[in-house]
């Protein structure tokens, strides 16, 4: 897959995100006085399941074929000639999203993180972490105050899919802990939105 090929197929996945996160927001925040809306729950449901297609997507359809032209996915793609790891991929379109001002966040995180910055920020992200963990089928759900807005913040499991997923924490330097398996959770995704009194 040459690289301006590699460059539309960003463009439109993010542009696809762009307006499904739109359309999402417009119904439950937007259109909060009306009587059907949304629950909070469901559209964090939403969110996760637009993340984990894409993430899946990125995964099987760029990073997999690309490995076949000799492209790998690494961790310094940004100095190296290669691909955002698929973790790497969802962070990287979590940051291009909080640019667009919309009070809406979505991270990977973990109780053992490999660097600090994706450690839990609050008591709910650690409570949540710990939750998923325990139990991978069941998101843990809370609400925060930030900036005196009120938020509501989702939890999901994210497990090892792939064994490059286990080789790679289990081997970086500076990773605290090496002995994942495949399946194994090893942190969540953490989706961040406003909401109503």
């Amino acid at each position: 897959m040459s690289r301006p090929l590699l460059v539309v197929l960003g463009a439109a996945t993010f542009a696809f995100l762009s307006v499904v996160f739109f359309w999402i927001f417009k119904v439950t925040m937007l259109d909060h006085m009306k009587t059907d809306m949304v629950p909070a729950e469901k559209v964090a449901a939403f969110v996760h399941a637009i993340l984990e297609a894409n993430r899946n997507n990125y995964t099987d359809n760029v990073v997999v074929k690309l490995q076949r032209d000799g492209i790998e996915a690494h961790e310094h793609w940004k100095d190296e000639r290669g691909v955002p790891l698929p973790a790497q991929y969802l962070m990287e379109s979590g940051r291009l999203v909080s640019l667009k001002n919309l009070n809406f966040t979505f991270r990977l995180a973990s109780l053992t993180p490999i660097y600090v910055w994706n450690g839990a920020n609050t008591d709910l992200e650690r409570q949540g972490l710990a939750s998923v963990e325990k139990d991978p089928s069941q998101p843990h759900f809370g609400y925060i105050k930030k900036n005196g807005v009120r938020m509501f913040q989702a939890v999901y499991a994210d497990r090892a899919v792939s064994q490059a997923c286990v080789d790679c924490h289990n081997a970086h330097p500076n990773s605290p802990r090496r002995d994942f398996k495949l399946n194994d959770v090893m942190g969540g995704i953490i989706i961040t939105f406003p909401v109503g009194e």
